[in-house]
């Protein structure tokens, strides 16, 4: 039991780090960002509600509460990140050699594997919301 909480920390916190480590850009204006989300019409609105949305989880992954619900949202947003990768964006943004692109595939497969890792307390969460 030990192994697997030591496995789902470690994939919390590289998914928390990678999320919050691109919040600089985000919050700053950076121009990578700004391209980004200009290509996807929605700069600088969408930049700052991304950024903010990409900060609440990535508290909630670190909070071993809240990690199943903070994985579940994680998977959204980079599903999110990787469709518009692949529709607007391209794998390649100003000659990043598709970093951005790997980043979010490494954060959507460690939240995946933590959903399953973390069913059970889905399953509880779930049942308490809907308890009739």
């Amino acid at each position: 039991m030990k192994r697997l909480t030591l496995f789902s920390t470690l994939l919390a916190w590289v998914s928390a780090v990678i999320l919050l480590q691109t919040l600089y850009f985000k919050f700053t204006g950076h121009p990578q960002s700004m391209e980004i989300f200009s290509k996807l019409g929605v700069e600088p609105w969408g930049r700052i509600a991304v950024g903010t949305f990409e900060l609440i989880v990535g508290f909630m992954l670190i909070i071993p509460k809240s990690r199943f619900l903070g994985s579940f949202l994680g998977a959204v947003l980079m599903f999110g990140a990787i469709g518009s990768h692949l529709t607007t964006i391209g794998i390649e943004s100003m000659m990043d050699g598709g970093t951005l692109f790997i980043l979010a595939i490494i954060v959507l497969s460690f939240c995946l594997i933590l959903c399953i890792l973390h069913q059970n307390e889905g399953l509880r969460y779930y049942h308490k919301l809907f308890k009739k």
